[in-house]
């Protein structure tokens, strides 16, 4: 995304373009349902715990790890093969996300670097800063071209002053945009996918759309599919305005789907069944 030019506030465009307003507020709909229902008044902290599972499920699925939910409930080791490693970092991230939210708006590329050394869990240099010329990158399920080390840091700079700023954007907005823009230049030497959906999952949380975190949209996207994820990721790349819409579309649907899972979650709770 380009964050030059006069305006002063380029997110705020972006809501204006076409079926953008609709997306914002079908996806303001869905969330005000879940949180209406009566089980949160008395379990939100169940809910909440439940969703972040539930998420990071979702996240790992889309980064080649797509297991089952009791699968990812009875195990206590993620150490082992790469699968299991990828779902751990899902759910550490989705661990620290909550952490990191007053930070977020004055330092994004602090809490970034933070989302990475915990998603990498390692001591190399390489870790917790945006990759220097020449380095690889490790996102296999991604093959759109890659931007150079220069290009990385100029938009990454761009993207903070923007958070920093502030915006007159929807939250949907902003989050997609966050999210498109990590997977668009994946600035660090792994786990790009997983850290841009945390950073979504930061943004809709921390606008106080989704305040609670019950809403997670990585069961979305994961539900929508990888196909779809890549196809809508394409039209984010492109910089059209069709594309954008529909990369800012695919994320609201991938919010409703987590808003709808969450209800799910309640009525169960509600019948005793969970």
């Amino acid at each position: 995304m380009s964050t030059t030019g006069a305006n002063a506030d380029p997110l705020a465009t972006l809501g204006s373009l076409p079926g953008v307003a609709e997306s914002v507020e079908s996806v303001r709909k869905a969330v005000d349902r879940v949180y209406g229902h009566r089980i949160m008044r008395r379990r939100s902290p169940e809910i909440t715990s439940e969703a972040a599972l539930r998420g990071a499920r979702g996240s790992a699925a889309l980064s080649g790890a797509d297991w089952a939910l009791e699968e990812v409930r009875r195990r206590t080791d993620f150490g082992g093969d790469a699968e299991a490693r990828v779902m751990g970092a899902a759910l550490r991230l989705s661990a620290e996300a909550g952490q990191l939210l007053s930070i977020w708006r004055q330092s994004p590329l602090r809490v970034l670097a933070r989302l990475h050394v915990v998603a990498a869990a390692a001591q190399d240099d390489e870790v917790g800063r945006p990759r220097q010329a020449g380095e690889p990158v490790d996102e296999p399920l991604i093959e759109l071209p890659l931007p150079d080390a220069q290009e990385v840091s100029g938009r990454l700079e761009g993207l903070a002053d923007l958070i920093i700023a502030g915006t007159s954007a929807p939250a949907l907005v902003t989050a997609a945009v966050v999210h498109g823009e990590l997977l668009a230049l994946r600035p660090f030497v792994s786990h790009n996918g997983l850290v841009a959906r945390a950073a979504e999952r930061i943004v809709l949380i921390g606008s106080g759309l989704d305040p609670k975190a019950i809403c997670p949209a990585e069961v979305g996207h994961a539900e929508l599919g990888r196909a779809a994820y890549l196809a809508a990721l394409e039209g984010y790349v492109s910089g059209t305005p069709e594309g954008m819409a529909a990369w800012i579309a695919h994320c609201g649907r991938a919010v409703e789907l987590g808003a709808r899972e969450s209800t799910a979650v309640c009525e169960a709770l509600q019948r005793g069944a969970a």
